[in-house]
Parts: C-alpha cells; structure tokens; sequence
C-alpha cells in the first residue's frame, strides 16, 4: 500500500514523516479558482473540502499513479488489475477570521493587512481532507471532512511583523503565518489540532482512511516492509 501526498506542502510532508510516513509526493495542478467557481456559495467547509478533493482526484486519476504502484522497473504486459493499492490524500486549508475566508496572502502587503485583523485576536483555522483508495489503477473508494481549530494570535511589534514579512514565510501560507515556522513565535495557543494547523490532521486522516478501509498502521515505514 502507498500513500500518495497531493500537495507541494513541505510542512504536510514533514508532519507525515515525523508519524511514520514516507510518501509519494505529487503536486495536483489544480487551478483553485476554478473549482471554487464551480461551486454555488459554498460554506467555508465545504470550499476547503471540495479543494482537497479535486486535488486528490486528479493526482488519483493521473498516469503518475501507475508509475508509483507499480515501479520503473515493472513489466510492460503487468496489467492494471495487478496493481498495488495506493490511498492519495489531499489538503486545502484557510483561515477564517472576521467573517471573511482567507487563502495564501502572496503579497506583502495583503499579509500586513491580514496580521492587523489577525493580532491579538483568533481566527478559526479550516482544513479539508481528501482520501482516495486507488486499486487496479482506478479509484474505488473515497472519504472527506474538515477540520477546524481555532488559532490564538499574538499581538506582534510593528517591528517583528517588518522582520517576518521580509522573510517571505507568511505570504505562501494560509492565512499569512506558520504554527511549526517563524510565525509560531506570534501565535498564543491553539484550541483543536495543532497538527491540523500544520497542514494535515493526523487524527481525521486516520478517520478518513479508515473509511476507506486502509488501516494507518499498515503504512507506517515499519509496516511497509
């Protein structure tokens, strides 16, 4: 059995990892916007959780899959039926705070904006997840859901905020600061799943495999060989 990450996240990466993961890594390529727009005024849950999905269907459904399962090295007339399951997760994850939804800042100066709204407050942290069990190179099963936790923010000096918006970090990320990076230094606590602030719950993934029928200690590193 693999386990297929569909994010580009090195901090969902790294959360895998640290519990026992190895995974594939491919990037989805989805056009967020896109699959947003398709979706008639959708709840701040159910935006994250159709983004998860769409990520997670489309790297199940791509050629990749079949290299993963089944090798470089794997015969040319194996035939799709035999090949290895995989379960593909993906991830989409905003900030909502003062009655607005919010993605990755990009700019300076929408991340300045952001962390005025942000200090000294909270702000619930939403993150889908998709599961796709892919058997015989098809999909045959998949499970979603959202976590959400509620992020405890600092009040930082005006000449902190200048230090970690020069370093880039807060304009990649969802709602412009990192619970596990430099902007763990703004943030008071949480109340929920730190790891789900992170990128990806450890708790829910597991709940979510489940329903898949995939059990997570079968693709611990130790239960992968």
């Amino acid at each position: 059995m693999r386990f297929v990450l569909a994010s580009a996240s090195p901090a969902r990466l790294a959360v895998l990892r640290a519990a026992g993961i190895e995974p594939s890594v491919i990037v989805s390529g989805v056009d967020e916007e896109t699959v947003a727009s398709r979706l008639p005024d959708p709840s701040p849950s159910e935006l994250v959780t159709a983004l998860a999905m769409a990520k997670a269907e489309a790297v199940a459904r791509s050629c990749d899959i079949a290299t993963i399962t089944h090798g470089p090295q794997a015969p040319e007339d194996e035939g799709a039926e035999d090949a290895e399951d995989a379960v593909v997760v993906g991830c989409d994850s905003m900030l909502a705070i003062g009655g607005e939804v919010v993605g990755k800042p990009a700019t300076v100066e929408v991340a300045r904006a952001r962390w005025a709204a942000m200090a000294g407050g909270t702000g619930e942290l939403l993150t889908g997840h998709a599961v796709v069990r892919v058997s015989g190179g098809e999909p045959v099963a998949v499970a979603s859901a959202t976590r959400s936790t509620t992020v405890r923010f600092a009040s930082p000096t005006e000449a902190e905020l200048d230090a970690y918006l020069r370093t880039g970090e807060p304009l990649a990320v969802a709602g412009a600061f990192t619970l596990d990076g430099l902007g763990g230094w703004f943030v008071e606590g949480v109340d929920g799943d730190p790891s789900s602030v992170i990128g990806i719950s450890l708790p829910l993934t597991r709940r979510l495999l489940a329903e898949v029928g995939v059990s997570v200690v079968d693709l611990w590193r130790g239960g992968q060989e």
